[in-house]
């Protein structure tokens, strides 16, 4: 009776040390609760971790649109300051609104660089993701467990 408990006792603690990966570990050759714990541990250290932390940030249009629009305003400052006789008697409404439509065009194509950017992290991301869930099956498997999803 005692033998018939370990097995399910030892995929019982896999499996809730699983969650987070949501996948199922079976002891093929009768390891202990002990070893099936040291082996997930190992094995998802070797890994890189589980995986399953997300580390995306998001906003990444807004952070581009405010970048934008702020590099918009500084060049179209700078752009006056070269010009500087007729920037000068230029009136002051005119150049507030040039700014502004510099600023506006820079913070449309910050945001969409912001955004561009945000969307190749995540799949940087994913394919990390995966890959260290590929690593961590094929170890538990050479180790002796039938690994499910």
């Amino acid at each position: 009776m005692k033998k018939s408990i370990i097995p399910c006792v030892a995929l019982l603690l896999s499996t809730i040390g699983l969650t987070a990966t949501a996948q199922t570990i079976t002891p093929m050759k009768g390891q202990s609760p002990e070893t099936t714990q040291q082996d997930v541990a190992a094995c998802q250290s070797q890994a890189g971790g589980t995986g399953t932390t997300d580390t995306t940030q998001s906003g990444g249009r807004a952070r581009g649109a405010a970048t934008g629009a702020v590099a918009g305003a500084a060049v179209a400052g700078a752009r006056g300051q070269q010009h500087e006789e007729a920037y000068d008697r230029m009136d002051d409404d005119v150049k507030q609104e040039y700014r502004r439509n510099q600023a506006k065009d820079a913070a449309v194509a910050g945001a969409v660089v912001g955004g561009s950017r945000q969307r190749q992290d995540r799949r940087e991301q994913a394919k990390t993701s995966s890959a260290a869930s590929s690593a961590y099956t094929s170890c538990m498997q050479q180790r002796g467990y039938q690994v499910t999803p």
